[in-house]
């Protein structure tokens, strides 16, 4: 009987770059926030909760410090290693990088999605380079491990990628759908095999954040 193939992806918990508003590139990106640890944790706890009852066979992450700490916490709870994958890391923001974003999407007149074909910064990707760069990265991954539960720490527009690529979204989809994702979300897809041999992947859940307690100001 075929195995059914898992693709459960985390997003990081909360950044210091996403609480200033902040492009978090190498040089933005400056990691965790308090909250974000915290969150991190609360996260870790659940996936080895789900790991001690069907293990995951692999755990890959994004370069980004914001990310690898996150892995970090959650290779601590599972006991199991990440590989970084840099083709996974979020977009290149090129000399966005560092900026607030307020002031750069007031220079392109939107996020990268709004011209998704056209760089937001000098030196940076279109937003269809990235998605081109992350879906044929998501393929790889999801070819080397078939049937097998695929661990995932990245970021909310890793969760973009993999639902262009799993939904079979059409190129521009950008221009008139989005996906909201929360700090240390999860999302998972699987593609069970039926009794007559058919494989379709399902999406099971998206932005899930029950394993986060409410907070309290």
């Amino acid at each position: 009987m075929a195995s059914t193939t898992e693709l459960v992806i985390a997003r990081h918990g909360e950044a210091a770059c996403n609480v200033a508003g902040i492009v978090g590139g190498k040089q933005g990106c400056t990691g965790l926030t308090d909250l974000g640890w915290n969150q991190a944790g609360q996260l870790a706890t659940r996936l080895a909760a789900e790991h001690a009852h069907r293990p995951y066979a692999t755990f890959y992450a994004t370069p980004p410090l914001r990310v690898t700490q996150t892995a970090e916490i959650i290779t601590r709870a599972l006991g199991l290693p990440a590989a970084i994958d840099p083709d996974l890391r979020g977009p290149d923001h090129g000399d966005a990088d560092g900026r607030a974003w307020a002031d750069v999407k007031t220079s392109f007149q939107g996020p990268p999605q709004h011209n998704p074909d056209h760089q937001y910064a000098s030196g940076s990707e279109t937003w269809n380079e990235y998605l081109d760069r992350a879906t044929a990265a998501l393929q790889k991954i999801l070819t080397r491990h078939d049937g097998e539960r695929i661990l995932l720490a990245a970021h909310g527009e890793t969760v973009e990628a993999a639902h262009t690529l799993l939904l079979g979204l059409p190129r521009n989809a950008c221009l008139r759908l989005g996906f909201v994702t929360d700090h240390a979300s999860l999302a998972r897809w699987q593609r069970p095999t039926n009794r007559f041999g058919r494989t379709v992947w399902q999406m099971v859940t998206h932005n899930d954040t029950r394993h986060l307690r409410p907070r309290h100001d």
